[in-house]
């Protein structure tokens, strides 16, 4: 049996990891550095209310989205996602797109995909090195020993690949609305190695001033995003990227497509491609192996 590892619980890994479900010989392992599941979809939580974090409503192009319409379909079906009813100031809708939310919080689309693969799922497990050792990889992390691997599948931004080689969905009457605040990408450029606490205090003060009625929040919390939209995906690898091949170490995710929810699953359908033939390699050398081997 072929162990697989895949580092990073976003939408690219869940959705890579859910399309390997039942692959010969696969045995589907997924790490992330943090404390749940989503990525540059997560949701945060407090006693009065939740928010979503980076990416709020997902968006439909039929026309666009080809084999790719089926995933929008089936996570409508299922609940997961829900039609964008409300108007958006400001927002550009093309012809023929549709917007989605996710009324249990956005990062439910990630959980669901982890649910629908079967993997062994682990959060808090940074990887911090990834080496041959003996025809496999041993993967190290700061908590845990190292693990060995039969083909691992990088899922996290570029840089961090790099180092290692709306609608209020809560009615309930106890649970407030949230307000999510986003920055220009100058201005988080500018301040992204300050401290959380001033960078905070400077985003609430023009906040007083744009919606000086607003109340006082019962909780606050300063995202910071060092790896946010991809600009300029990389060139000649449409969706994965093989970095070496026996044993298999692939990367993918939005900075091989671009980014959004279509982007992301491009990439999955890329890597699931990708990995499907060698898993099968292990299913034909185990089927040469006599029976008391294997």
């Amino acid at each position: 049996m072929a162990r697989v590892l895949v580092v990073g619980a976003g939408l690219t890994g869940a959705a890579g990891a859910a399309l390997l479900r039942g692959a010969p010989r696969g045995q589907v392992s997924v790490w992330d550095k943090a404390r749940g599941a989503g990525g540059r979809m997560s949701t945060t939580r407090a006693d009065r209310g939740s928010a979503d974090l980076g990416a709020q409503f997902v968006t439909c192009e039929p026309e666009l989205a080809g084999p790719r319409l089926s995933f929008y379909e089936e996570l409508v079906t299922h609940g997961i996602l829900k039609p964008l009813t409300a108007p958006v100031e400001g927002m550009v809708v093309r012809e023929g797109s549709r917007n989605y939310v996710a009324p249990q919080g956005i990062s439910s689309v990630v959980k669901y995909y982890l649910e629908q693969s079967g993997a062994d799922v682990s959060y808090e497990q940074h990887v911090t090195r990834i080496s041959l050792r003996d025809g496999r990889w041993e993967v190290s992390r700061k908590a845990g020993p190292p693990e060995q691997f039969d083909v691992v599948i990088l899922t996290m931004p570029v840089p961090q690949i790099l180092q290692l080689q709306g609608d209020i969905v809560n009615k309930s009457p106890e649970v407030g609305p949230s307000v999510v605040v986003h920055t220009t990408v100058t201005f988080g450029s500018e301040h992204l190695d300050s401290e959380p606490a001033e960078v905070q205090q400077i985003i609430l003060s023009h906040l007083q001033r744009i919606v000086p009625s607003l109340p006082k929040p019962s909780s606050i919390k300063c995202q910071r995003w060092r790896y946010s939209q991809v600009t300029r995906a990389v060139a000649n690898c449409p969706g994965q990227m093989i970095l070496h091949t026996q044993p298999l170490l692939i990367c993918g995710g939005d900075g091989f497509t671009r980014s959004n929810f279509d982007g992301c699953i491009e990439s999955a359908m890329s890597l699931a491609e990708a990995v499907k033939p060698h898993l099968q390699q292990f299913q034909s050398q185990a089927a040469k192996l006599p029976l008391d081997l294997l």
